[in-house]
């Protein structure tokens, strides 16, 4: 069996490298980037996938006609590798890339393409997904958000957890009830909301490190127009599990973030100046 990549695959790498080379702050790479406050990094991160975007480095594996370059997954897998390779910034806006991005093209309307897919890859709109509730993590069916609709509009009431970058989000992917007298998963509707619409609420979580990526959002009363449903009502449970198959599979962040530890760790080994047991310990 020939594990190696194609020709065409190497091509790409190729010219990535070269741009990463290129265009990777230098310092960044070095580790000697310190950011004050939150809205520091987050600015950062967005003028980086800005960058990337430009030139067309974002959402590899999404189609030609809406930014992409229509990559197999050699070249995302690849994509990662050099990412990590050189040490780069993250693409901040990755729940818009590699979920929302993916299940609009599957599920959504002509016109719901047209308003949001172009504007997720060069980071004008951030994305945040609204699934997890304080009482439905593991078992998110047993969600307890309500959309009851009134004309054409929904009004959506209820709250969800662990949010990433909700605090900057312009758009949300929401899972809520919309017939509450169906089985659990039959009832749910999937829609988009606007996170500066009135009755949306953020409540940053400050973890241990100090960091508050994570979110509380509380929904009161919210207006969601009918035309921001994505597909059909009671369909919501069905499209999710597109979102999460990209979750799970498509975007191997965590690939980035352990190559970066482990060149860290292997570094820690080789430094002449750590004690014999700590190198043990780090090569064990």
């Amino acid at each position: 069996m020939d594990l190696r990549f194609s020709p065409a695959a190497e091509s790409f790498r190729a010219e990535l490298r070269a741009w990463l080379e290129r265009n990777v702050p230098r310092e960044f790479a070095a580790g000697e980037v310190e950011f004050a406050t939150l809205d520091e990094e987050f600015a950062f991160l967005r003028a980086w996938q800005a960058r990337l975007a430009r030139d067309r480095w974002v959402g590899v594996h999404w189609p030609r006609e809406y930014g992409g370059r229509g990559a197999g997954v050699e070249e995302n897998y690849i994509f990662q590798e050099e990412m990590a390779r050189a040490r780069a910034p993250e693409v901040i806006n990755r729940i818009g890339v590699n979920l929302v991005g993916p299940s609009l093209m599957k599920h959504g309307t002509e016109d719901q393409k047209r308003r949001w897919l172009a504007r997720i890859l060069s980071c004008e709109d951030v994305w945040c997904q609204l699934f997890s509730e304080p009482g439905a993590g593991s078992d998110l069916t047993s969600l307890r958000t309500v959309a009851v609709r009134e004309g054409d509009v929904y009004r959506v009431t209820g709250q969800k957890v662990w949010t990433s970058w909700a605090q900057y989000a312009d758009y949300g992917i929401l899972l809520a009830r919309t017939d509450p007298s169906a089985s659990k998963a039959r009832g749910i509707s999937y829609m988009v909301v606007d996170m500066r619409a009135p009755g949306v609420s953020v409540r940053p979580l400050r973890q241990m490190t100090g960091s508050s990526e994570f979110n509380e959002v509380f929904l009161d009363d919210v207006r969601v127009p009918r035309e921001n449903l994505v597909g059909e009502e009671g369909q919501g449970w069905e499209i999710a599990q597109t979102t999460l198959a990209h979750e799970r599979g498509t975007a191997p962040r965590q690939l980035v973030i352990h190559r970066m530890l482990l060149d860290d760790r292997v570094r820690l080994a080789r430094d002449a100046r750590a004690d014999a047991a700590l190198r043990q310990r780090v090569a064990q």
